[in-house]
């Protein structure tokens, strides 16, 4: 079984391929592995060493803290509950393509107040959304 520390590296190293629009043979090329090897990466099915997690930030343009970004995980977080935190959920729905497309598109927004109306038009969507499903 997946340790979920490495999956949860592997998803964000996937987030953020995906949000470049970058394909796992490209980046495979860039780090001299073969698309396979970031597909077990981005699955969490093989560690990536801090050597490695380094060369993917340059190549992705993050910190290498951003592998790590939001992680609450450990057994404390857990209770001593078997389950993921709730992160993961967070991990599942930014990786659909609609998720994907809309974050592309907020991005090439360059004006701040344009992008800050963008999220408040969207929470308030959202809130009608919810208002209306419990009417």
């Amino acid at each position: 079984m997946a340790n979920p520390v490495d999956v949860y590296v592997g998803a964000r190293v996937k987030l953020r391929r995906q949000l470049i629009g970058m394909s796992q043979e490209k980046l495979g090329e860039a780090l001299a592995l073969t698309f396979q090897q970031v597909q077990k990466y981005e699955r969490g099915a093989n560690r990536v060493s801090a050597s490695k997690l380094h060369r993917i930030a340059e190549v992705l343009d993050v910190p290498v803290s951003y592998f790590f970004d939001g992680y609450e995980g450990g057994p404390a977080a857990h209770d001593g509950l078997g389950e993921p935190p709730a992160a993961a959920f967070e991990h599942e729905q930014l990786s659909r393509k609609e998720s994907i497309d809309l974050l592309k598109a907020y991005y090439e927004i360059d004006d701040p107040k344009l992008r800050r109306k963008v999220i408040d038009l969207i929470r308030t969507l959202a809130e009608t959304a919810r208002t209306s499903a419990t009417a």
